[in-house]
C-alpha cells in the first residue's frame, strides 16, 4: 500500500507536467529549442539507462529467462506499432526536422480544427495511459526501481508535453483550451496506475509481464524517436553538448541504482 502511495504521488507529478504549455509559450523560440535540446538529451539518456539499468534486470528476475526477451520484443514491436498507425500524424514540437518542426506563434485561434489534432488526443491518452501502468508496476515491485523509472519518465514528458501542446495550437485549438485538452489526457496516467494495481493482485506475472514490455518500449523510444532528433543537429558544439547531456541521463539513472539498492 506505501508503494501504491508512492506510484500515485508520481504519476500525479508526472500528470501535472502537462502544464509545462504555459511556460513554452512565455519565452521565445530560440530559448525554447535551447531548452528542448537539453531536455531531449537528457531524456534518451535517462530512458535509455532505466530499459538497461533497472527495467530489464527486474523483468529477469520476475519472468524465465526465455519468456522475458519475448515480453521484452513485444514492448518494442507495440511501441513500433503505435508511433506508426496512431502517430502517424502526431507531430512533436521538440524534433528539430524543418518539416516536423512546429510554431506555437502566430495568431491561429480562429482557424479550424484540423484532424490531426484528434489523431494527437488519442495518442496521448494512449501514450499516459501506458505511463501510468508502468510507473505504478515499477512502485510494485519496490520503490528504487518506481523511482528510477519516474526519473525517466518526467525528462521525456517536459519536451512531450511541450510539443503536444505545440501541436494542438498549431492544429486550430485556443491555447486556453490546448493546455486543459493536454491535461485531462494527461490525467489517463492516473487511470493506467489503477489498471496496473487490479490487475498486479490478480495475475501473479502480470508485473513481470509490464516490466519487460516496458523495457522494450523505452529501448524503442530511446533508439528509435530520441537518439535520431538528436543525430539531425549538425553543429558540433552542440552535438558534443548532447553526447555529454545523454550520458549524464544514463549515468544518473545508473547512480540512483547505487543509491537505493533492492
Amino acid at each position: 500500500m506505501e508503494n501504491l502511495i508512492y506510484a500515485m504521488l508520481a504519476v500525479a507529478i508526472v500528470s501535472l507536467i502537462s502544464f509545462v504549455g504555459v511556460f513554452a509559450i512565455s519565452i521565445n523560440e530560440k530559448t525554447l529549442d535551447s531548452f528542448l535540446l537539453v531536455f531531449v538529451s537528457f531524456a534518451a539518456g535517462s530512458i535509455l539507462g532505466a530499459a538497461y539499468f533497472e527495467l530489464l534486470p527486474e523483468a529477469m528476475k520476475l519472468v524465465e529467462g526465455s519468456i522475458s526477451f519475448v515480453y521484452i520484443t513485444l514492448g518494442f514491436v507495440a511501441f513500433f506499432f503505435l508511433e506508426r498507425v496512431i502517430y502517424w500524424y502526431h507531430g512533436h514540437g521538440h524534433m528539430r526536422g524543418a518539416e516536423k518542426k512546429v510554431e506555437i506563434t502566430g495568431d491561429i485561434g480562429k482557424a479550424s480544427v484540423k484532424n490531426f489534432v484528434y489523431l494527437n488526443l488519442i495518442g496521448d491518452v494512449i501514450h499516459n495511459f501506458t505511463d501510468g501502468v508502468v510507473i505504478t508496476t515499477s512502485f510494485i515491485i519496490g520503490f528504487p526501481v518506481g523511482l528510477i523509472t519516474t526519473v525517466a519518465a518526467v525528462f521525456h514528458e517536459i519536451p512531450q508535453e511541450i510539443g503536444d501542446f505545440a501541436v494542438l495550437v498549431y492544429g486550430g485549438l485556443k491555447k486556453s483550451l490546448a493546455l486543459i485538452l493536454n491535461f485531462f489526457s494527461a490525467l489517463t496516467a492516473a487511470a493506467g496506475g489503477v489498471f496496473a494495481y487490479l490487475f498486479s493482485i490478480y495475475l501473479e506475472d502480470f508485473r513481470g509481464f509490464m516490466i519487460a514490455f516496458a523495457a522494450g518500449g523505452f529501448i524503442y523510444l530511446a533508439a528509435a524517436e530520441l537518439i535520431p532528433e538528436l543525430q539531425e543537429e549538425k553543429s558540433l558544439n552542440k552535438s558534443i553538448l548532447q553526447f555529454v547531456l545523454f550520458m549524464l541521463g544514463i549515468v544518473l539513472i545508473w547512480s540512483l541504482g547505487l543509491i537505493f539498492p533492492e
